[in-house]
């Protein structure tokens, strides 16, 4: 017989705030556009032109028990909307709800800045990414993922 003891606890997530300067985000950024590049294929500097991360002053990094795991910024849309850009959790950190922190942490700094939508665009290879806003209440329009609320 073989045993094996499981663990319900949950990994140590820390989330911090930050902004686009910020070197771990920075390293993130560059995995994430590495990824998108593999996805994409030939249309990826198209979508490339929209994914600048100068001066984006709401940031998040999240760390799993210290190390490096995801990130997320939200930039001003329009008065009262922020756009949700740059989300990436690292592969090895997947499924374990680091996404859904980051979105719900973004969500909350949007609300403190007094927005009340978020909105955000994601690639149609990015079948994760659709679950993930699916599942944290984003519904599809025409063109962006509003939800309203916080």
């Amino acid at each position: 017989m073989v045993v094996k003891l499981l663990s319900l606890q949950r990994p140590s997530i820390e989330i911090a705030r930050t902004s686009s300067d910020n070197t771990d985000f920075i390293t993130l950024v560059q995995l994430l556009d590495a990824d998108l590049a593999r996805r994409d294929g030939s249309e990826h500097s198209f979508y490339a032109q929209f994914n600048a991360i100068n001066n984006i002053r709401h940031v998040v990094v999240a760390y799993e028990n210290g190390r490096l795991v995801g990130c997320g910024a939200i930039k001003e849309f329009a008065p009262g909307i922020m756009e949700v850009k740059r989300m990436y959790t690292v592969a090895e950190s997947r499924g374990k709800g680091v996404a859904s922190r980051i979105l719900q942490e973004l969500e909350r700094w949007a609300a403190e800045l007094s927005c009340n939508k978020c909105v955000l665009e994601t690639g149609k290879r990015l079948p994760e990414a659709i679950e993930l806003y699916k599942k944290n209440g984003y519904r599809i329009t025409a063109n962006l993922w509003p939800v309203c609320g916080y």
